[in-house]
């Protein structure tokens, strides 16, 4: 005699099986994805890194306006000790100066005046702005060159020449402050709106290639260095000691 099946032990067999293979189908559609992932996963990491490290151009300007605003402290302690009749190094006014000439009127200001005033008057845009700014650009150039012209010691010995360093220093101060925040603030994110999307992120390359250029590989980091070994023998590196005491 055979034995009998019983019908509810199927039926629970073929439940039992039924749910194993959903959820091997389950785990199936989830490890899919991953692996799909990773195949679509760049082969050399290393590439995302140099993409992140790429600036905007209105990034890399404002940058090198904060090294000018470094400079303008130095300038700053400088027009406070000549006014106290305290002495400072000479080599640091000159060594000021003419990193202002380097970096900022003769690479900075130029990036201005080549690629974005010309892009701004083209398209009708701030073009009473841009005129000032370029007016104060070469103003700024003439009293670069008078306070050059004043880093000499013979200058500094000269109650005439003293004075008028500490006023040149003075005029550079009061000028290229509101003028680098008018920029920041008004000029460089309005850059956005005349400029596609693609010629806004070649400038930024280009930007680039011309630091590189002229002061070599980091060429920016380069810039900040110096500036830190002024300001750390003029004795205003350190950031604590611009901290308010009330």
């Amino acid at each position: 005699m055979k034995d009998k099946i019983d019908p509810g032990s199927v039926n629970g067999a073929r439940r039992g099986f039924i749910k194993m293979s959903g959820v091997l189908i389950a785990a199936t559609a989830m490890i899919q994805p991953i692996g799909l992932l990773a195949e679509a996963a760049p082969s050399n990491p290393g590439n995302k890194a140099e993409e992140d490290k790429e600036i905007s151009p209105a990034e890399d300007l404002m940058r090198e306006h904060g090294a000018l605003s470094r400079l303008l402290l130095i300038y700053e302690e400088i027009m406070a000790r000549l006014s106290s009749g305290r002495e400072f190094p000479l080599e640091v006014l000159a060594d000021a100066a003419g990193l202002i000439r380097r970096f900022v009127e003769d690479y900075h200001e130029k990036l201005e005046e080549n690629h974005l005033f010309p892009r701004f008057k083209k398209a009708g845009k701030l073009v009473d702005l841009v005129k000032v700014l370029l007016q104060q650009h070469q103003a700024g150039r003439r009293l670069t060159d008078r306070i050059r012209g004043l880093a000499t010691t013979s200058a500094i010995k000269n109650p005439k020449g003293k004075k008028e360093l500490g006023q040149y220093l003075h005029f550079f101060i009061r000028m290229y402050r509101p003028h680098k925040a008018r920029e920041d603030t008004v000029l460089f994110p309005a850059f956005h709106a005349i400029v596609s999307p693609k010629e806004y992120a070649s400038l930024g390359e280009a930007f680039e290639d011309q630091e590189e250029e002229l002061f070599g590989k980091d060429g920016f980091e380069h810039v900040v260095s110096e500036v830190e070994k002024l300001e750390k023998t003029m004795g205003i590196y350190d950031l604590p000691r611009f901290t308010a005491t009330i």
